[in-house]
C-alpha cells in the first residue's frame, strides 16, 4: 500500500506543491487546511490518494478530534510536514500589533505543537516516521521589524532540535527546512492584502517558488532510511542572509 503523508497548510503555496509532488511519487496525502472549498478542489484534482481534513491548527481540540478519527487505512502516517504558518505585519516592535503577534505565535508555534502531539502516537506505535517542520531563515537570523515572526520561527528550530533528541531511540526522524525568500501568498498576507507592497518584496530578484521548496522537502523525505537530513537551508541565489539581497537596478 502507498505510504501516507500529512501536510498542513496544503491548500496553497509550499503545502500545495508538496502535496502535488508527493502524490505524483506514489504517496497518499492527508491534506489539512482551513478553507473547505480549497480542500474540495484538491479532492477533485487528486482523487482517492488525497484525504481532506478541514481544521485550524490553532484549535487543539479540533486537531485532536480529526486526527483521532482518521480511517484505519490512513492512520499509519509515515511523514508529517508541518507547513502551516504565517506572518502578520512588519513593524518596529514598539509599533507592533498584539493581534498580529498572537496570530503568529498561535499558528507557527502552538499549531505545530498541536498537530505533532496528535500524530506522534501513531508514529510511535508504528516504530517509525518522519517529521519535517517548515521553519525559516528568520528563525536563526534577525532582521528589522521581524521580532515576533523571527521568534516564532526560532521556536520551530528549537522544537525540531529537541524533538530529534527526544525521539532518537524510537526510529523517528525529525528535520527542519529553513527557506529564505519564497514567492507565495506570504507577503500578501503579511501586508494584509496590499498587493503593491507585497510585490516590492520580490522586486529586482528571482525568489524561490513554492515548488522549489516542495522539491527539497520531498528530497528530504525520500532519503535512505539511515539518513536524516536534519537541517536544510534553501535560499535564492540573490539572497545571502535574512537581510542581504542583490537586486537588479
Amino acid at each position: 500500500m502507498k505510504p501516507v503523508a500529512m501536510v498542513t497548510g496544503a491548500t496553497s503555496g509550499i503545502g500545495l506543491e508538496t502535496t502535488r509532488i508527493l502524490i505524483s511519487r506514489n504517496w497518499r496525502v492527508i491534506a489539512t487546511g482551513r478553507r473547505e472549498e480549497k480542500l474540495d478542489e484538491l479532492c477533485q484534482n487528486f482523487g482517492p490518494d488525497l484525504l481532506p481534513l478541514c481544521f485550524d491548527v490553532r484549535n487543539r481540540q479540533d486537531v485532536q478530534k480529526h486526527i483521532s478519527s482518521l480511517p484505519t487505512d490512513w492512520q499509519n502516517i509515515a511523514l508529517l510536514i508541518n507547513n502551516a504558518g504565517n506572518a502578520h505585519g512588519m513593524d518596529l516592535f514598539q509599533d507592533g500589533n498584539w493581534d498580529d503577534w498572537e496570530a503568529m505565535m498561535d499558528i507557527n508555534v502552538k499549531g505545530l505543537l498541536a498537530v505533532t502531539e496528535s500524530v506522534l502516537p501513531l508514529m510511535r506505535k508504528a516504530g517509525n516516521g518522519h517529521i519535517i517542520n517548515v521553519g525559516s531563515i528568520a528563525g536563526e537570523q534577525a532582521y528589522p521589524k521581524g521580532s515576533v515572526y523571527c521568534a516564532s520561527k526560532s521556536a520551530v528550530k528549537m522544537i525540531s532540535d529537541c524533538l530529534r533528541i527526544d525521539l532518537n531511540t524510537e526510529g523517528i526522524k525529525v528535520s527542519e527546512i529553513r527557506p529564505g525568500m519564497v514567492e507565495t501568498d506570504f507577503s500578501l498576507i503579511r501586508f494584509k492584502g496590499d498587493r503593491e507592497r507585497a510585490a516590492q518584496v520580490y522586486k529586482g530578484l528571482k525568489p524561490l517558488s513554492g515548488k522549489d521548496v516542495a522539491e527539497a522537502i520531498v528530497w528530504m523525505a525520500e532519503a535512505p532510511a539511515h539518513i536524516n537530513l536534519s537541517e536544510v537551508v534553501i535560499m535564492p541565489l540573490a539572497q545571502a542572509s535574512a537581510r542581504d539581497f542583490h537586486r537588479s537596478a
